[in-house]
């Protein structure tokens, strides 16, 4: 809701600048460098509220899923936790929901690792 608060003023200033009559601006119909100016501020924003976390996040996933290894408790994009039996040469992963039953998913299904015990615990000491 942040970033979107953040475009909108930033859309009304650039339409300010270049002169929107609707906004107040004055609307004139030169083609000065400047005029350009706005857009070119809407395309940087745009690059680092949107572009630049979304590539960073799509990278941190490839990496976590790329360093998953037998014995990693994870949750999948349905919402099922479980610990990784096995992963295989076609990235079919077997993962045990509970003692005795597996279920196998594709690698791309998994979503996160499951905090840790430690972590969790670290993340209450923290809140309090």
């Amino acid at each position: 809701m942040r970033n979107f608060r953040n475009i909108i003023a930033t859309l009304s200033i650039a339409f300010l600048l270049t002169g929107c009559p609707m906004l107040g601006g004055e609307g004139g119909g030169g083609s000065s460098p400047l005029a350009f100016l706005p857009f070119v501020l809407i395309f940087v924003l745009f690059y680092f509220l949107i572009l630049r976390p979304q590539q960073k996040q799509s990278k941190q996933k490839k990496l976590m899923l790329s360093e998953l290894k037998r014995g990693d408790d994870i949750i999948t994009s349905g919402g099922i936790y479980g610990k990784i039996l096995n992963i295989s040469e076609d990235d079919v992963v077997t993962l045990e929901i509970t003692k005795g039953m597996s279920i196998r998913i594709s690698r791309s299904a998994i979503a996160g690792l499951q905090p840790s015990a430690e972590e969790s615990k670290g993340k209450e000491e923290k809140s309090k």
